[in-house]
């Protein structure tokens, strides 16, 4: 059930279903040339209602940008559903006629399982990989978790009440055709891990938050970028080593540009060895932990 980041922003989140203790005080890391200050800061896209993660360097860190760099601005219902409905839906061509009678009847326990409104039925409408992360998200969804509680969406809500100016660093299509565009078979394929696993999401899940909490980059990275890597390399390559080379190249030009940027973006992201940080570190860049 560990899936990367983005796609939270498809569906509705990457829920986290645990209780939440004190402070949190996530990772942050800053990027400094003699005129420009960006600082890099990990994510989660959704939380509990009670989740505690602001701390004084952060909020220092905050206060001093004057732009907020978040994956995605666009994601509101209005514009996701009708990509959905584009990218994820196909009613000529039914689920489980791409599947053999095995996995009809995997995905039909793994549906009731996990909660989907609508069970199997729901699910044969669907394209592979959106079938795959309704499955994700259903129980978590059904957990009644908030999806404004996401830290991106706070943080956005934040800078947007001060007056600042908040950017993304893609658009919601963008994303989706990230996953709708694969070959059927790595669709399938990704389907198929996300039947397998569709009952470990609250213990793996509760580790992640821990993790996240107390700024445990070596436990996230086994969590979620060691994990994606060894059971689906090209999901791997795809959604995270492709896209933090391209967001280091944009932060290489941020660079350019006197004034100070923070850049919040999914956990996974800043942890690794094909992090951010890495890929900063390539061009000659070096992001200090503070």
């Amino acid at each position: 059930m560990k899936k990367p980041t983005l796609f939270a922003h498809i569906l509705i989140g990457v829920a986290l279903l645990l209780p939440v203790a004190a402070i949190a005080r996530p990772a942050l890391w800053v990027v400094k040339d003699a005129d420009t200050t960006i600082y890099l800061f990990g994510t989660m896209h959704l939380l509990p209602h009670d989740t505690a993660w602001h701390y004084p360097a952060l909020d220092q860190a905050l206060a001093d940008s004057q732009t907020l760099y978040i994956e995605l601005t666009d994601d509101t219902p209005a514009n996701m559903m009708p990509l959905v409905l584009r990218y994820g839906m196909d009613t000529s061509h039914p689920l489980p006629t791409l599947l053999d009678h095995a996995e009809q009847l995997r995905l039909n326990i793994a549906a009731n399982e996990a909660g989907v409104p609508g069970g199997m039925q729901t699910l044969s409408m669907m394209r592979p990989w959106m079938a795959a992360l309704t499955l994700a998200t259903a129980p978590l969804l059904k957990a009644g978790l908030d999806p404004e509680q996401g830290v991106d969406k706070q943080l956005k809500a934040q800078m947007t009440s001060a007056g600042k100016q908040v950017l993304g660093l893609e658009t919601a299509e963008q994303q989706i055709r990230f996953l709708a565009d694969m070959p059927q078979a790595a669709q399938l394929a990704f389907l198929r891990s996300t039947m397998r696993d569709v009952g470990k999401g609250p213990i793996e899940l509760t580790q992640l938050i821990d993790a996240w909490k107390d700024g445990d980059v070596a436990t996230i990275a086994r969590l979620e970028d060691e994990d994606l890597r060894q059971t689906e390399p090209k999901l791997h390559q795809l959604l995270l080593v492709q896209r933090n080379g391209i967001w280091a190249r944009k932060i290489a030009a941020m660079l350019q540009q006197p004034g100070t940027v923070f850049i919040a973006v999914g956990a996974a992201h800043l942890a690794g060895p094909d992090s951010v940080q890495a890929q900063l570190l390539k061009l000659g860049i070096d992001a200090v932990r503070q």
